[in-house]
């Protein structure tokens, strides 16, 4: 028998505890660690890993993602696995798979994560045979997943499978005392499961796609603060963990997590994820706020509160507006109302809606996400090629119109096929690296497998790797390269209560070779690529240099650009994982 199934040689080894990376070698045998030392006998390994010159790392962990429609598809779960990310976290922002049925569900995830209607109904259409969580975690566990997954279970999921999605999204509906019992009983049976916690949503423009109640918000976003509390004390008593939506324009409502996560004498504090830690172009405040909110109200009101942070500038591309900042204004929303573009098109070209349309654009009082500022945009894509790489203010200077009239005059004449981008937050380099040193940030927000597109953030961390790795060859450190490691393995791990994060002698060989070599400006180039599970071209990271490696369960499942034969079809790596 082989000493080892995979030797890891040669490489410097961080083990994701933010201790300094050591020069081992990791031995590996029945998918765990056994070994690591120097010059392990490699005579009879059954395969190895020359990681001569590169760092190897704990695989990293995605704990904001929605591929709760796509793993059922494509389980491989390539694009994350690619850019070395071994364990990832779904059923975020109140939407999960497990209870609500396909049509639900599809008009659930459709329009707040931009995924097809029809790719999400038929692939629960198609695959879904489980009756609750147990059912759901062992079908999944069927699956020949690439990368290992936890879930969070959806409140939007439970609420809309007991009170119905009709009921669950009208405010004067409240759930009987039975439903709220019925729901928390829901809860218990997914943490029974090994799910990760409860999530919820409190943003205003979640909304529903489909044809029977799209326009409206998510279900989760109807609920009080008392159904909340209810099925809070679920996840608190089960040292779970809730993730929420923050609406910061209210500035009581944040107050409200900081209270529900709180500690008492009668209660332990309750593990709290919020969405999001930006620093907004449109109100640089933003992030000082929640600097001060988590500095203060933490130790004084005992809370675990921490808010997820993107570790790379937001930027975002948009067909037209078919992008989520639009719905943050009323004629925004009006005109995403509208599913067909030339029925969105008669709109677009009415003189009040017009009128409308510029009153709110202008409109930059309070805490919006987006500037809408349309000389900080770039076109890049249109039949007019005249306009291609100028901003839409550009534009309008060239026409003598005004930026938002030129805007809505490109749209309209070329329905679908004005694409568009622009930053909207995380734009400061000295901001952005204090933000990611900041302990009650998160890394995460990463919203892999949603928004397809609009957004492409699988390779968040690598570009962490590399911001800090050119910081410090810069004469610049701002953090050292073990604990970049540590925030986005280990860390991330323990919180959530996952076997992820960590590559020590005993841990699932989850693990990431990086060519630091590969750590270059090809992180932060635009690509598509079709996704024919989906029917459509989505935006894609493509950094085939930097990861020499992706080993799940202590099998290689990717090399510089390559996944192993029957990836995502035969080839079964990644686990359910399970809370511990």
């Amino acid at each position: 028998m082989a000493t080892y199934d995979l030797l890891v040689r040669g490489g410097l080894v961080f083990d994701g505890t933010g201790a300094p990376g050591r020069a081992v070698d990791v031995g590996i045998r029945g998918g765990k660690v056994v070994a690591m030392a120097p010059d392990l006998p490699a005579a009879d390994a059954g395969e190895i890993i020359d990681a001569d010159g590169k760092w190897v790392i704990p695989g990293m962990v995605d704990v904001h993602t929605h591929y709760d429609a796509e793993v059922l598809v494509s389980p491989g779960l390539g694009e994350s696995v690619r850019h070395g990310v071994t364990s990832v976290i779904y059923g975020n922002c109140s939407m999960s798979a497990v209870y609500a049925d396909p049509e639900d569900v599809a008009d659930l995830f459709a329009r707040v994560e931009a995924l097809p209607w029809d790719a999400v109904h038929s692939a629960l259409k198609e695959h879904k045979d489980w009756d609750g969580p147990r059912g759901y975690r062992r079908f999944i566990e069927s699956l020949p997943l690439g990368a290992n997954v936890a879930t969070l279970i959806g409140h939007s999921d439970i609420r809309a499978a007991v009170m119905g999605l009709a009921r669950a999204t009208d405010y004067a509906e409240r759930p009987t005392s039975g439903e709220l019992a019925r729901m928390r009983a829901m809860v218990t049976d997914a943490l029974d499961a090994g799910f990760v916690g409860l999530s919820t949503d409190r943003l205003r423009f979640s909304k529903l796609e489909g044809t029977r109640f799209a326009g409206r918000q998510l279900p989760s976003t109807y609920a009080t603060w008392r159904e909340y509390g209810a099925l809070y004390d679920v996840v608190r008593r089960r040292g779970a963990v809730v993730q929420s939506n923050l609406d910061v324009e209210k500035r009581p409502e944040t107050i409200m997590h900081f209270l529900l996560s709180g500690a008492r004498p009668w209660r332990r504090s309750l593990k709290t994820t919020l969405l999001a830690a930006f620093d907004l172009k449109s109100n640089r405040s933003v992030i000082k706020l929640l600097k001060a909110a988590t500095g203060g109200l933490n130790p004084l009101l005992r809370s675990q509160v921490n808010f997820q942070l993107l570790a790379v500038p937001f930027h975002l591309y948009s067909d037209g507006m078919d992008l989520v900042i639009f719905e943050e204004f009323a004629s925004g929303t009006a005109a995403l109302d509208i599913r067909d573009q030339l029925q969105r098109v008669d709109l677009i070209k009415d003189e009040g809606y017009r009128r409308r349309f510029r009153k709110e654009m202008a409109q930059k009082y309070g805490v919006v996400a987006w500037n809408r500022d349309m000389y900080d945009t770039e076109i890049v894509g249109c039949p007019d090629e005249s306009v291609v790489g100028k901003s839409f203010g550009q534009v309008a200077d060239a026409r003598g119109v005004q930026p938002v009239d030129a805007f809505l005059d490109l749209v309209s004449e070329y329905p679908g096929k004005v694409r568009w981008h622009t930053t909207i937050a995380n734009d400061r380099t000295d901001v952005l690296n204090e933000a990611i040193k900041y302990p009650h940030f998160q890394l995460g927000n990463n919203d892999s497998g949603a928004h397809l597109r609009n957004m492409s953030f699988y390779n968040a961390g690598l570009r962490l790797l590399k911001r800090v790795k050119e910081a410090g060859e810069a004469g610049a450190p701002f953090m050292p390269l073990e604990a970049a490691v540590h925030r986005l393995t280990g860390e991330l791990g323990e919180w959530y209560g996952l076997d992820a994060g960590r590559l020590r002698i005993g841990d699932t060989a989850d693990i990431a070779v990086i060519d630091p070599a590969g750590l270059d400006d090809s992180l932060e180039e635009y690509h598509e690529q079709y996704m024919e599970e989906f029917g459509v071209s989505r935006q894609v990271c493509r950094n085939d240099q930097a990861i020499a490696a992706t080993v799940v369960g202590g099998q290689r499942v990717y090399s510089y650009g390559t996944f192993v034969e029957g990836f995502g079809s035969t080839f079964k790596a990644g686990r359910f994982l399970a809370t511990s």
